[in-house]
């Protein structure tokens, strides 16, 4: 498996961004850590930017992003023109992403799910194909 995974959190979602390397590492994917590493209150951005710029520079497949409701990181992330990141709280919104909006970002709120959650999340939003169609001509519509 070759697929390149950025995963950013602030002091919110650290602990579960430390599982999901984990779990994500031990399913073959190679995954570049932007941080934070620990529970000390810090600004999203401040790793957010990093991993948008990584994606659009093609230096990654994709990005996984953790905050406390998500959307913080959302907000920053979608600022960039390369990237489409979608917020997920259940596997069917993680699969919906992923066939109509093409998210090469995958957001969750960590306060708001379980560990647990978050890896069904994940997997199902890798696991999940874009449709295209109807699909594709609405993204075609979002600047890049």
């Amino acid at each position: 498996m070759n697929t390149k995974i950025g995963i950013c959190s602030d002091h919110a979602g650290w602990e579960y961004k430390a599982g999901l390397i984990k779990y994500l590492e031990g399913k073959g994917y190679e995954v570049v850590n932007f941080g934070t590493d620990g529970p000390e209150s810090m600004d999203y951005p401040d790793v957010a930017h990093p991993m948008a710029d990584a994606i659009e520079k093609g230096e990654l497949d994709c990005g996984i992003a953790l905050c406390g409701t998500g959307n913080g990181m959302a907000i920053t992330l979608n600022h960039h023109r390369g990237i489409r990141a979608g917020l997920a709280w259940g596997t069917a919104i993680a699969a919906l992403v992923k066939q109509h909006n093409n998210a090469n970002v995958l957001v969750m709120p960590a306060r708001f799910i379980s560990y647990r959650m978050a890896v069904s999340c994940v997997r199902t939003w890798l696991q999940t194909p874009f449709e295209g169609g109807r699909h594709q001509r609405r993204i075609d519509k979002i600047p890049v």
